[in-house]
């Protein structure tokens, strides 16, 4: 046996997870002398012992590390001079400050199994408590202010511990050792329910010093009049991990509505809560990948089909939860508060939304909430420890037979999605303009912030350039010095943004940017591939608004267009994404006059005023942009079937034409001919107002073009291997959030041996634009 000291460092997510404890505890096991401590790149260890013996606990660490930890490298360093501080003992010793951070800040967890059983043990002290967390579970990204990921630079800092906690806290052989959030009934957080003022509120009346002057009440009485709230039909403002949500009985049609008119949301699918998974039998249908989801440590809500008591007229569900949808969006509760309102008698299916009105980013901070939100809620349950930064819930869904982020944020974000040599320059890239997120890349890893909204809101703006700030300065980055990448679009607020910042900056073309984010996902830098990339919109490099594209090549020597969707015309410009009536004048222009003339008949019965308005701009050319988006061909032809009203939510007329196809089974496309550069849509349109007026079903319609867009994507797929060879098919961009046309294809390339990947890691929607972005700087000369 040959005695030896052995330092090493262990990165990834291994900060505010119990990894410390667990490095001790796995230690003393192997008998090791030495000590273990947090610092800026992650966890030191040095350990001294018998050569053998330092290798199987060097092995342990990865293989048997806490559930809620990320592992990426354990790494040999050089030990120094530094002598062991135990000569025959294992310690913790203090974190380490420096001036370079590279440690991944681990997500938000949901409350463990072991909370909650003391949580609902009478015998145990924190028997009921809202708070409850050890090191497996709780809190994280949204307390952390500055790293190290120690107490006093978190929201808790203003909670003194009591006895009983300190000594679980300094106790490394309890599940509570450094848990940073720790607290109990007698030195922690507590819970407030207050009413508001309500909808009804007279005018005049400030909201926020009406409720700052109202008693309350607190903690067990708190719960019990936020349930009694819920059961009644009202609505109450919950504090959450990373804002407020505003919840009421899903099953309450006149809260529903009531919540409807008061957030002005008036079509976009609401989530619901489940007490348990029990509770969403009916509901919804769930496969077993989507359980895994539901109930993993990220807690998303989980896009799932919907069952027989959300479908129909006669559904004990309000259609209003989310109409004209094929899908409900569910979650199970994750804090200790949300299981305390159901152990407590809540409705067992809650809405939880979003604490805001549409369009606006949540509220997390007391004071704002209590502002803003006085007339949506009823009510206010107010946890008193603060939210350093608003994080919303994550959105997933199992799509090809694997999990498929569509939201990322609470639970995933800000963990790092790939580790490369590439990303040791820092590198700020700042994403498009909806659905946004950042992305930074330092100390050879990259991070993607949360999901922060759409960016033409003036609210979410602000959060944008708050999380910029903010995730540089967490990690030690000065934006203003650090490369900046940015969308080719220039009026984008984005990039509008990095020009007042200054300093080098990078634009990158969007949908080259939505093929880049898959191949990052993976670290496939080589990968030749062909990459679809279908949206609404995005600047093109010829000036032009591009929404149908193919792209050739690798992030190694750049992606190139090889092919496209037939240009058209978009009436009224920006105006037509949100007026499918519109988009469509321009789609159908094509077809000639004729066709045009038999839109303002039945079966089609378009608005004459607005068809006649966008045929004159479409004939002179004036505010008219050549567009290839296949969100808009989707719109068109979900105005042939009927959608003629302004769309109230980004997506809602395709959305509506998915659930429209998945009503009957596969049917035969219509013609989409490629030629080898072009898809042609008008062969297309033309069988679809053929269809629509000979009387064809409207779900036999929708089926059958989604078909052809599948069967599009295939056989481009296949002729243009011959001239441009590539390893995989990628398929992102908006579009493909479409459950049934992504999985169309995919079944089709694979029955012909064709592999694909899609995004699953960001979001195949503009939230996944800034990874993209980063992947593409990096390979550019100076990157």
């Amino acid at each position: 046996m040959v005695a030896e000291r052995r330092r090493l460092r262990v990165t990834g997510t291994v900060q505010g997870v119990g990894f410390r404890p667990f490095i001790y505890r796995l230690a003393r096991e192997h008998a090791l002398a030495g000590w273990v401590r947090n610092d800026v790149h992650g966890v030191t260890i040095e350990a001294a012992g018998d050569a053998e013996v330092l290798d199987r606990f060097a092995a342990a660490i990865a293989a048997e590390a806490p559930p809620a930890a990320r592992v990426e490298a354990v790494a040999l360093l050089d030990p120094g001079p530094e002598p062991t501080p135990a000569a025959t003992g294992f310690v913790i010793v203090p974190s380490e400050d420096a001036s370079d951070v590279t440690t991944a800040i681990s997500p938000d967890l949901p409350v463990c199994d072991d909370c909650l059983r003391e949580m609902r043990d009478p015998g145990d002290r924190r028997f009921g408590y809202p708070f409850i967390n050890c090191t497996n579970c709780g809190p994280r990204y949204s307390i952390i202010e500055a790293l190290p990921y120690d107490r006093p630079l978190t929201t808790m800092r203003g909670f003194a511990m009591c006895e009983d906690c300190a000594r679980e806290y300094h106790d490394p052989l309890d599940r509570r050792f450094h848990a940073q959030p720790t607290a109990c009934p007698r030195c922690g957080p507590r819970l407030r329910h207050l009413a508001s003022p309500g909808a009804g509120a007279a005018i005049g009346v400030d909201p926020a010093a009406h409720l700052a002057a109202a008693e309350g009440v607190w903690d067990d009485a708190a719960l019990a009049a936020t349930v009694a709230d819920l059961r009644a039909g009202r609505i109450v403002a919950v504090k959450g991990l990373g804002g407020y949500h505003l919840a009421c009985d899903a099953r309450h049609p006149g809260a529903v509505r009531a919540l409807r008119e008061r957030k002005y949301r008036k079509e976009k699918p609401f989530a619901i809560m489940a007490r348990d998974l029990e509770s969403l039998d009916g509901v919804v249908e769930l496969d077993d990948e989507a359980r895994a989801l539901l109930a993993s440590s990220a807690r998303p809500i989980v896009l799932a089909p919907k069952g027989p008591l959300a479908l129909g007229d006669e559904a004990p569900l309000p259609d209003d939860l989310a109409p004209d949808n094929a899908y409900l969006g569910v979650m199970l509760p994750y804090t200790p508060v949300q299981h305390l309102l159901f152990d407590g008698g809540a409705p067992d299916l809650l809405v939880m939304t979003s604490a805001n009105r549409s369009s606006e980013p949540i509220a997390y901070r007391d004071d704002e909430a209590l502002e803003r939100l006085a007339a949506l809620a009823d009510a206010f349950l107010i946890g008193e420890r603060p939210i350093a930064r608003r994080v919303d819930d994550s959105v997933a869904q199992v799509v090809a037979g694997a999990a498929a982020v569509g939201r990322r944020a609470r639970g995933y974000a800000p963990a790092p999605l790939l580790r490369d040599e590439r990303f040791d320059r820092p590198l700020l890239a700042l994403g498009a303009e909806l659905k946004s997120s950042v992305a930074l890349a330092v100390g050879g890893a990259a991070y993607v912030s949360q999901h922060l909204g759409d960016l033409g809101d003036l609210e979410s703006f602000t959060a944008f350039q708050e999380t910029v700030h903010d995730l540089c300065a967490m990690y030690r980055v000065d934006p203003r010095r650090v490369r900046l990448v940015h969308d080719l679009h220039p009026a984008y607020p984005s990039s509008r943004f990095a020009e007042q910042l200054g300093g080098e900056r990078v634009a990158v073309q969007h949908h080259a940017a939505h093929v880049a984010s898959v191949l990052a996902e993976r670290g496939a830098w080589d990968t030749p591939v062909l990459g679809f990339a279908f949206d609404g919109a995005g600047l093109g490099d010829d000036g032009t608004v591009w929404g149908g594209e193919v792209f050739h090549g690798a992030l190694e020597g750049g992606l190139r267009r090889v092919a496209h969707l037939r240009p058209a015309a978009l009436p009224g410009g920006d105006a037509a994404a949100r007026t499918p009536v519109q988009a469509a004048v321009g789609w159908l222009a094509a077809l000639g006059d004729d066709a045009l003339d038999r839109l303002l008949a039945p079966p089609f019965g378009f608005p004459p005023a607005r068809v006649k308005v966008a045929r004159r701009l479409v004939a002179t050319g004036v505010n008219a942009p050549a567009t290839t988006s296949v969100g808009r061909l989707f719109d068109t032809v979900a105005a042939l079937l009927g959608f003629h009203h302004t769309m109230s939510f980004e997506g809602q007329a395709a959305i509506g034409l998915e659930t429209l196809a998945w009503r009957v089974p596969a049917a035969e496309p219509y013609p989409w001919p490629f030629d080898g550069a072009t898809w042609d849509h008008a062969p297309l349109l033309a069988a679809v107002m053929a269809d629509v007026e000979a009387g064809a079903p409207r779900p036999l319609v929708a089926r059958r073009f989604h078909e052809a867009l599948a069967q599009g994507v295939f056989e481009a797929a296949v002729e243009l291997r011959a001239t441009h060879p590539y390893d995989r098919v990628v398929l992102s961009g908006g579009v493909f959030q479409n459950r049934l046309l992504l999985e169309r294809a995919a079944d089709m390339l694979g029955a012909q041996d064709i592999g694909h990947w899609h995004n699953e890691a960001v979001p195949t929607n503009d939230g996944g634009i800034s990874l993209g972005q980063l992947a593409m700087a990096v390979t550019l000369p100076g990157g």
